[in-house]
């Protein structure tokens, strides 16, 4: 049985990367094989985010009102994520990059089967070890880590390969509707938000029905 989940997130959203664990957690769970398609979709939350970013306390205190209740949002976020697969270093975090390129990256990994280790390695390289996932240096040597060629990558990043057809998955996705991630499509079943390992359990097993 085959079944396609698209996702569609962005990298600077800490709950598309509970959401991806969580899609996960759900599939172990099922009691009945399926072969699962997952298909990455792009999604900018800053989609005006400059090329470099913008260092990441000036952005959240302007965007949250201080840096006070930008921690305080962190921290709730980690205390509400204890039981899923993932770990969060917010105090790593430095910049708040633009992504486009790393959705960029992903799509690219797509042709080889490998957006979703793409889009994992990038969310846990910001999330877990702070680095600049919008520098194309450190998006090329995390797709090197997966098994994608380094210096291909770094051609791919420094040309507009890639750049038209991104864009016009972003504008689906707006004319589908979607105004926030994560968006998990299964089946004909759409999930809005980091919902339960449960509510992800019900779904597939609807879909697979």
């Amino acid at each position: 049985m085959a079944l396609t989940i698209y996702m569609t997130s962005d990298f600077i959203c800490p709950w598309c990367w509970v959401a991806k664990s969580r899609v996960d957690q759900a599939i172990e769970q099922l009691d009945f094989s399926v072969d699962v398609e997952r298909v990455w979709l792009p999604f900018e939350l800053n989609p005006d985010m400059p090329a470099e970013g913008i260092d990441r306390q000036l952005y959240r205190s302007t965007k949250f009102g201080s840096w006070a209740h930008s921690q305080q949002l962190d921290a709730q976020t980690v205390q509400a994520t204890q039981a899923d697969e993932v770990e969060f270093h917010y105090e790593k975090i430095k910049v708040t990059p633009n992504t486009f390129n790393a959705h960029r990256l992903t799509w690219l990994a797509g042709k080889s089967g490998l957006a979703t280790e793409m889009g994992d390695r990038i969310l846990r390289a910001y999330f877990s070890e702070g680095q600049d996932i919008g520098q194309a240096a450190t998006l090329s040597a995390l797709a090197g880590e997966i098994g994608l060629e380094t210096e291909a990558v770094s051609r791919f990043l420094s040309s507009n390969a890639g750049v038209e057809e991104v864009r016009r998955l972003e504008k689906q996705a707006i004319s589908q509707g979607i105004r926030g991630v994560p968006s998990i499509r299964i089946g004909n079943t759409t999930i809005s938000g980091a919902q339960s390992v449960g509510t992800l359990v019900a779904a597939l097993k609807r879909e697979t029905a």
